[in-house]
């Protein structure tokens, strides 16, 4: 199964200094994963906000770049018309977007957010990360 980035995941996968970033990097071994613009400029938007992370937009576009390079990272366009996507409140908006736009190619999102109620999520969480370890390991 392939998956498509949230920006939550992006950036704990990219920022060693995050919080998640072990959980995100150990749960994408094995897995191929998928960016879209989307993602990417949330990346780059957050990445380079002052309060976030902070960082040079050259550094954060070097980082993407490599992060993408090194994963091998397949990219998609976000070619689904945004009405088409049905989210319920504002806060929904991106999520489902991603969701949708994941289920139309046959990906899986990959976010942290638990609270997405939608057939195309994945979350990443510690147990997925653990169980994915142990699983290979027994193999």
């Amino acid at each position: 199964m392939r998956h498509l980035l949230d920006v939550n995941v992006l950036l704990a996968a990219i920022w060693s200094n995050h919080s998640r970033h072990a959980e995100a990097f150990s749960w994408m071994e094995g897995k191929s994963v998928v960016l879209c613009p989307l993602a990417e400029l949330g990346f780059l938007r957050i990445s380079t906000n002052k309060k976030a992370i902070n960082a040079p937009m050259d550094k954060a576009r070097e980082l993407l770049e490599k992060f993408s390079a090194e994963r091998k990272a397949e990219r998609i366009w976000d070619d689904l018309v945004p009405l088409d996507s049905r989210p319920e409140t504002s806060a929904q908006v991106t999520d489902f977007y991603l969701a949708d736009l994941a289920a139309k190619h046959g990906l899986r999102l990959a976010t942290f957010d638990e609270q997405i109620g939608h057939a195309a999520v994945e979350v990443v969480s510690p147990q997925m990360s653990k169980r994915s370890r142990r699983d290979s390991s027994s193999g």
